[in-house]
C-alpha cells in the first residue's frame, strides 16, 4: 500500500499544473481593454491547457514518465522535452507558445468571446483543436498530432480516420511530380500507404440538467481509469477544475484557482516548480457540474481501435444492484456514441429524408384539398 501511495504522489506531481497568472503581456482585445491577468475568469482555459498538456506529456515522454525536481540540474533530454512542452503554454503572444492563453483568447474573439468572458468546456475543446491545427502548420514537433472534438455526443469514426491517416512522405527530387494523390477513402482502405497522426479525442458532454445525473458517476470514474484517459475538464458551475483520477466516490483534481506570477519561458533555464502541484484535492462526484469534456489520447490506430472496444461497456450508465426494474428500463442513454460514417454523410441523409418528407407532405396536402376543399383542419406537420 505504501508503494501505491508513493506511486500516486509521483504520478500526481508529474501532471502539469496550469493556474491563474498575473502581470503577463496584455491579452489581445478588440474593445481596447488592457488585461494582464486571467484571475476570476480563465479557469476553464487553464483546465483545458492541463488536459492538452497531459496529452502532450503522454505523446513526447510517455505515460510512465515521472517528473523529478532533483534531476533538473543535469539537463537531461527528458528535462529538455519537459521544458519545451511548458514553453508551448507560456503566457505571451509568440509562435513558441502556440497554446498560450493569449492564443486561446485570440481564437476566442473569432467566436465572439472577449478576455474576461467565461468559457464552457465544449468551447475550450474547439479552441484547443484550432490551436493545434495552427501549431502543426508551423511546428514540426506538433504536425504529428490531431485533435478531434466530438459533435453532439457523437464520435464519427470515418472523420477521425480521414484526419489521422495521412500519406507517407517519401523523399523525392523536386522535379519528380506525383502522378496520383491517394484519396481519403484509399488511405482508409490501405493503411500500409498511410501514416497515423496521434489522436487527442475530446468529447463534450452534458450529463444532467442543473445537477449531475448520479447514474453517470460510476461511468465517469471508469473513463478516468482507462489507459487512454487524459482527464476531464469541468468542475462546479463557473468554477472549472481538471479531474485526473478518483478515489471511491470522490474525484481527484488539479485546481487552477491560484494566482501566480507569470514565468518568462523564454529564459533558457526558467523555473518549472510553479507548473507542478504537490497537494492533491478531492471532490464528491455528486458536486460535479453536468457540463464537462472528457479527453483521450490514442498514439496509434491500433490504440484507437482498442479504445473503441474498451470504452463501450462504460458508455451506458453502470446500474447499481439497488436500481428498480422501472429505473433500469429508463436508463438507456449513453454518454456518447460512435458512428462508423462521416458527419457530413449523416447530415446529407437527414436532409434527404427531410426533403422527401416535405415532398410527400406537399403531394398529400394537394390530394386532400382536391378531395375535400372545405376540410382545412387536415394538415401535415413535420417535426
Amino acid at each position: 500500500e505504501e508503494e501505491g501511495i508513493e506511486a500516486f504522489k509521483r504520478d500526481f506531481v508529474t501532471r502539469i499544473w496550469m493556474t491563474y497568472r498575473r502581470e503577463f503581456p496584455a491579452l489581445p482585445s478588440l474593445n481596447g481593454g488592457v488585461t494582464t491577468s486571467d484571475c476570476g475568469w480563465g479557469c476553464m482555459l487553464r483546465s483545458g491547457q492541463m488536459m492538452l498538456a497531459q496529452g502532450l506529456i503522454s505523446h513526447f515522454l510517455g505515460r510512465n514518465w515521472r517528473w523529478d525536481p532533483d534531476t533538473q540540474l543535469y539537463a537531461t533530454q527528458e528535462d529538455a522535452l519537459h521544458r519545451k512542452i511548458l514553453r508551448w503554454f507560456g503566457d505571451l503572444s509568440s509562435r513558441n507558445s502556440p497554446f498560450s492563453i493569449h492564443t486561446l483568447c485570440q481564437l476566442g474573439q473569432d467566436a465572439g468571446k472577449m478576455p474576461g468572458d467565461w468559457y464552457a468546456p465544449g468551447t475550450v475543446a474547439h479552441l484547443l483543436r484550432q490551436a493545434m491545427h495552427l501549431a502543426g502548420q508551423e511546428n514540426a514537433d506538433l504536425d504529428g498530432i490531431q485533435v478531434y472534438v466530438a459533435q453532439d455526443c457523437t464520435v464519427y469514426i470515418q472523420d477521425i480516420l480521414d484526419e489521422c491517416l495521412v500519406p507517407h512522405r517519401k523523399a523525392t527530387a523536386p522535379w519528380h511530380r506525383r502522378q496520383h494523390s491517394p484519396t481519403q477513402g484509399e488511405l482508409s482502405d490501405n493503411t500500409e500507404n498511410s501514416h497515423w497522426k496521434a489522436l487527442m479525442l475530446f468529447v463534450p458532454l452534458r450529463l444532467g440538467a442543473e445537477k449531475l445525473n448520479t447514474i453517470y458517476g460510476n461511468s465517469l470514474k471508469a473513463l478516468l481509469s482507462l489507459e487512454a484517459s487524459i482527464g476531464i475538464i469541468g468542475g462546479r458551475p463557473k468554477h472549472s477544475l481538471y479531474f485526473m483520477g478518483h478515489q471511491e466516490d470522490k474525484l481527484i483534481y488539479l485546481d487552477p484557482h491560484l494566482v501566480q506570477e507569470m514565468v518568462d519561458v523564454n529564459q533558457e533555464n526558467f523555473p518549472v516548480n510553479s507548473f507542478h502541484c504537490k497537494s492533491p484535492r478531492k471532490m464528491k462526484i455528486t458536486k460535479m457540474d453536468p457540463s464537462c469534456c472528457v479527453g483521450f489520447y490514442c498514439p496509434t490506430k491500433s490504440d484507437f481501435d482498442h479504445f473503441i472496444a474498451s470504452v463501450q461497456p462504460y458508455l451506458l450508465p453502470l446500474r447499481s444492484p439497488q436500481s428498480g426494474a422501472q429505473q433500469q428500463q429508463e436508463i438507456n442513454y449513453p454518454m456518447f456514441v460512435f458512428c462508423r460514417g462521416r458527419k457530413c454523410d449523416q447530415v446529407m441523409e437527414v436532409a434527404r429524408v427531410y426533403n422527401h418528407s416535405i415532398s410527400m407532405s406537399s403531394s398529400a396536402s394537394g390530394t386532400t384539398a382536391t378531395d375535400d376543399e372545405d376540410d382545412e383542419d387536415d394538415e401535415f406537420v413535420i417535426i
